[in-house]
């Protein structure tokens, strides 16, 4: 109990560091999509996409094979500055290639007339790649306050940075030029459009790097070949898995624009509608990457253990998250017609995806809970495996589903892939888990919350189309609350439940 509790804790601080910086970066959405048309916005979204995708070849699964060595050799500080060199090495040769072949990949990406887009975006992933590691060494150590400091300070100057170059600097032009023309003129003034949030980004990604020095700084560099390779035969297949992975969660995205051709502005646009309506179900993501956060560390170190605490440690986890990813789905839905105004009236025709898309997400969040059983049985490949099954549905589905439906709503074929994809690798992974590290996870309370939540989300539904708002809010607020009282009352929380139960006897 006292493992759940620190990761319980870590998770807390974590996750405010990632609930609060990514609701910021959230906020920036209105600011996009009412400055830019979907067309545009959804350049945005789509190089985004490519980019996720090379943050995580960048990284090659060395993240997760750090916890693992770190945890395992007797000497972390080895593995660490291994690590370092290895990933610093491949990021400049990736900086390298890309500026020597920008214009190929520039065609190749269907955007060869923003190559300096994707540069901007390149060096920043390569710069990113390199930061993981220093903030992998501060969840190792567990120096989460600094971690949340420095990912803070890192949205918030991206955000003021895109307030500056989006709004500040377009009307100091007109009403004072000189304060800001000596600048903002030679890196292409308003004509650079789009183009300053990759601006934005590259600065904000050097800064943090440079907040990283002390993690970088101050310690003899050991470089151990043999570790390496150990360390790439237990990344390698994170590194499939990785890629299959991110591909899959950006599949829609990236897969449109190419579905499409000869379309290519209705395309983009529908990329748009798509990347600014799924931000609202990124709550369940912010969710999810917190939670990661805290657990890998906590579960390579709870291995240590001896017994069967550990394995109820793991099922505590998995508990817990099923309960509270159902509660952010209920929050989210019930309370959608107010956060619909996140994003501009010209992207309402795309809410359909965010019940779909949440639903999804936390399916994604099971099966990465499910992962620790070939992670800490080196069992890494099956990862591998699980990632291509899921790549492999996720871009069948997406070509069917999306040609089917066609232009304009083919996002939503995305957003039913996603779902379908990921519940199935989801039910895949826990019956294999169950033959090779077997687990005595609480399946049918777990069924329960989920199907509780089904009703009460139905109901929910429902009342929107009855009565008026007010009181529409103010009955799924009590639903949220019965939620948690039956949740309270299953789990025996202290005071809560004693009390629901009085409650209920009255009645």
């Amino acid at each position: 109990m006292a493992g759940i509790k620190a990761l319980a804790k870590e998770t807390a601080v974590y996750g405010l560091s990632s609930i609060v910086g990514r609701f910021l970066n959230w906020c920036l959405v209105p600011l996009y999509v009412y400055l830019f048309p979907t067309d545009e916005y959804g350049i945005v979204s789509y190089l985004y996409s490519f980019t996720a995708v090379a943050l995580v070849i960048l990284n090659y699964g060395m993240e997760t094979g750090f916890f693992r060595f770190a945890n395992k050799e007797p000497d972390p500080e080895r593995v660490y500055t291994t690590s370092l060199i290895s990933v610093a090495t491949t990021s400049v040769i990736f900086v390298a290639l890309l500026s020597a072949l920008l214009h190929p990949v520039a065609d190749a990406m269907l955007l060869p007339r923003h190559s300096l887009y994707v540069w901007l975006l390149g060096v920043t992933v390569a710069v990113d790649a390199f930061s993981n590691l220093p903030f992998a060494y501060l969840r190792f150590k567990k120096k989460a306050f600094r971690f949340a400091g420095i990912k803070l300070l890192n949205v918030g100057l991206n955000i003021g940075l895109n307030l500056l170059f989006l709004l500040a600097c377009p009307a100091l032009m007109r009403a004072a030029p000189g304060t800001v023309s000596w600048f903002y003129e030679p890196l292409g003034g308003a004509s650079l459009g789009i183009g300053w949030i990759f601006v934005a980004n590259i600065i904000s990604s050097i800064v943090v790097l440079l907040c990283l020095l002390p993690e970088l700084t101050g310690r003899r560099y050991a470089f151990s070949g043999s570790l390496l390779r150990r360390m790439l035969g237990y990344s390698w297949p994170l590194l499939i898995l990785g890629v299959a992975g991110i591909l899959s969660q950006n599949m829609g995205q990236i897969i449109i624009p190419y579905l499409f051709r000869g379309q290519e502005e209705a395309a983009r646009s529908m990329v748009g509608i798509y990347g600014a309506n799924i931000k609202i179900a990124i709550v369940m993501v912010m969710f999810t990457q917190a939670f990661r956060y805290a657990y890998e560390p906590f579960i390579f170190a709870q291995a240590k253990g001896e017994g069967e605490s550990k394995k109820q440690a793991y099922c505590d986890a998995m508990k817990l998250f099923v309960i509270f990813g159902l509660l952010i789905f209920l929050g989210v839905m019930y309370f959608l017609p107010v956060l619909k105004h996140f994003v501009s009236p010209a992207y309402w025709s795309g809410l359909r995806v965010v019940p779909v898309m949440m639903a999804a997400e936390l399916c994604f969040g099971v099966f990465f809970n499910l992962s620790l059983w070939y992670k800490l049985t080196d069992r890494t490949q099956w990862g591998m495996y699980l990632s291509l099954l899921c790549f492999a549905l996720m871009l069948g589905l997406n070509v069917w589903f999306v040609t089917a439906i066609g232009i304009p709503d083919g996002y939503m074929g995305s957003a039913w892939a996603a779902l379908i994809s990921y519940f199935t690798v989801m039910t895949v992974s826990y019956f294999l888990g169950r033959r090779y590290y077997p687990l005595p996870y609480q399946v049918r309370r777990m069924t329960l919350y989920t199907l509780l939540a089904a009703v009460l989300y139905a109901a929910g539904m429902w009342i929107g189309d009855v009565y008026a708002m007010w009181l529409v809010y103010v009955t799924r607020a009590l639903m949220l609350i019965v939620y948690l009282g039956v949740v309270c009352t299953f789990e025996e929380v202290p005071k809560v439940s004693p009390l629901l139960r009085r409650l209920l006897r009255r009645r």
